[in-house]
């Protein structure tokens, strides 16, 4: 019971630190996991590790418990996949996903087979194992470098999108492979073992799918707080299901049911997945921290040699650069962001997830593969491990420098997210609207994303405070947020949280009550309109005639009488500048150019408030 307890303590805690050093969480969960199991070996009296999986679960309930976990986060990966979004993707990013997966899975293969002399079989594995990259890695890594919109979105989206479409990839080769005797790869018997193994998958997945969607969109059958336990519920019995109908469909089967699900019209789905990153995180937090102290010592020193290092080298600095050039052929991107993008290509949990999980039933003495195929097969997890490790690190390292010599930073983006849509935020961001300022308004109030995308306005459904939203929005368009919620807490907490992203100079919010009646030398900066209205009296303003207007402050001798010109307006609201960049009107505001637009509103039946 200790050891279980260590490992889910040990898996928070790896999950706390990658957050607090600002680095992707499964660099510290492999890395306490290693230090834990194999390399505690070397400090224990006996030579045994602190904390072994082995001892944990036993067998096959070791397999069945990382077969399950691995099959729950394949299917928060399937929810992920949006079909709808891909067919507004650039030609990079499609040629990226289809390159991207012939190239490395091929290249992979050949450079596995014959640098490190593994079976083709074993090679083409894990080619399939290291197409993945994964948001999880990458989010984390844009947001530190800030790189421009086109390489941020490129590589944005390739991650996304590639770690469902390469994990199942993998699995496919996975289970060709099983489906084969030991000495052969193409044979008919394999070819039949493989299409029966991908039609009970695609067919288990898609019922499952069809049955829960009915179910959802009945409420008579299914009420809205027993949704997220039923679907989960569902995830499982779909696997297992699936797996009884032919072994190891289950995988497939739970991929094909998060991708139906995840492009269905659902309504709460947003909150569908934000259950599933939580039963995820959990999972992942205790499972690689587990299967990394399994690992075994002489495995790791194993890879302490130039072929390792060479294949390192050939994967991430040779296949990649490939990738990226077939991809970027006779596009308008400037050869420097295709080097930087060429650069970037970090694996991630999915990678090491299915790693383990085909270690572990290709080295149970199950699998139809010969005594040397066993052994290529342990040495897959700390092959993939390796590439982790090696690109978290080196390119979380060096990516932002690069980045720099290279020019390929993105200029201060000027777009405003707003936290919360309700009647005030939504009337500021319609008049940014008019002035082709990008804007998007984040809401878990259905009837305001409704009303809010009525108007044309961009809507997150969810909160913008969420880990997953911070994966999500674009931070390359939007560089300033408004909170305007009617809840005080709220709207401090969204500038605290967003301002780690941001920067504390960029988030701005809606007073309270108390802080309208305060003195002004006492007030908060960033407070929306000086700190002279919270939310109630902001309403009550906005619903009674008004004007909008706009002054150059060109118009007046200097920047002193324009500040003092402010306080003459009924309500100033922001300050337009010719970079096309807004400064919302604060306590702090501090910079009026000679040819800013100040906008503002006029009330003819409003006394001023002084």
């Amino acid at each position: 019971m200790i050891e279980l307890a260590s490992l889910i303590g040990l898996g928070f805690f790896a999950q706390w630190l990658g957050w607090k050093i600002k680095v992707p969480a499964i660099l510290p969960l492999i890395l306490i996991g290693l230090l834990v199991g194999p390399f505690s070996t070397f400090f224990t009296p006996d030579g045994h590790k602190f904390i072994d999986g082995d001892k944990i679960f036993h067998g096959e309930l070791l397999f069945d418990v990382v077969n399950l976990s691995v099959g729950l986060i394949l299917f928060e990966g399937g929810l992920t996949l949006k079909l709808k979004e891909t067919k507004n993707l650039g030609n990079v990013i499609w040629r990226l996903l289809i390159f991207g997966t012939i190239i490395t899975l091929i290249g992979g293969a050949i450079a596995t087979h014959y640098i490190m002399g593994f079976s083709y079989r074993i090679a083409l594995l894990f080619g399939g194992l290291i197409i993945v990259s994964g948001p999880t890695v990458v989010g984390p890594m844009l947001r530190n470098i800030k790189p421009n919109i086109r390489i941020n979105t490129i590589l944005k989206w390739e991650g996304i999108l590639i770690d469902p479409i390469g994990a199942l990839t993998a699995i496919l080769i996975f289970d060709f492979i099983l489906s084969g005797h030991s000495n052969e790869l193409f044979t008919f018997f394999a070819l039949k073992g493989f299409l029966l193994l991908t039609l009970s998958g695609l067919l288990t997945g898609g019922l499952a799918a069809f049955i829960t969607i009915r179910m959802l969109k009945n409420k008579a059958l299914l009420p809205d707080h027993l949704k997220n336990t039923v679907i989960l519920g569902a995830v499982i019995g779909t696997f297992g299901f699936s797996d009884v109908l032919h072994a190891e469909s289950g995988l497939l089967a739970v991929t094909i049911y998060g991708m139906i699900i995840g492009n269905s019209k659902i309504a709460n789905l947003k909150s569908l997945m934000h259950f599933k990153e939580d039963v995820t995180l959990i999972l992942i937090s205790f499972l690689f921290v587990m299967l990394s102290s399994r690992m075994d010592i002489n495995d790791l020193m194993a890879l302490a040699n130039w072929k390792s290092v060479l294949l390192f080298i050939v994967i991430i600095y040779i296949i990649r650069p490939l990738v990226v050039l077939c991809s970027t052929i006779g596009t308008s991107l400037k050869w420097k962001e295709r080097i930087f993008i060429s650069y970037i290509s970090p694996r991630g949990i999915v990678a090491a997830g299915v790693a383990s999980l085909f270690t572990l039933k290709l080295t149970s003495g199950q699998a139809p593969i010969t005594e040397i195929q066993v052994e290529e097969a342990k040495m897959l997890l700390p092959l993939t491990f390796m590439i982790i490790i090696g690109t978290v690190v080196i390119q979380g390292l060096t990516a932002k420098p690069l980045a720099k010599a290279l020019k390929v930073l993105r200029e201060e983006p000027n777009g405003i997210l707003f936290l919360g849509a309700s009647e005030v935020g939504l009337f500021i961001a319609k008049i940014l609207h008019r002035f082709d300022i990008p804007v998007l308004m984040s809401d878990t109030s259905e009837h305001n994303i409704r009303n809010a995308k009525r108007n044309g306005i961009p809507t997150y459904e969810g909160s913008i405070l969420s880990e997953g939203a911070l994966e999500e929005v674009d931070f390359s368009r939007y560089g300033q947020l408004f909170s305007t919620t009617s809840n005080n807490e709220i709207n401090i907490l969204g500038n605290r949280t967003v301002s780690s992203e941001l920067g504390m100079n960029k988030v701005f919010r809606l007073a309270s009550k108390l802080e309208v009646e305060t003195n002004a030398l006492q007030k908060p900066q960033h407070l929306l309109f000086q700190g002279k209205y919270d939310f109630i009296a902001l309403s009550n303003l906005i619903r009674r005639k008004h004007i909008i207007k706009i002054v150059k402050s060109s118009q007046y001798y200097d920047k002193e009488e324009s500040f003092q010109l402010l306080s003459t307006y009924d309500l100033p609201i922001f300050i337009i500048h010719s970079n096309q960049r807004v400064t919302p009107v604060t306590d702090s505001l501090n910079e009026i150019n000679e040819d800013d637009q100040i906008v503002y509103l006029e009330f003819k039946d409003v006394k001023k408030q002084s």
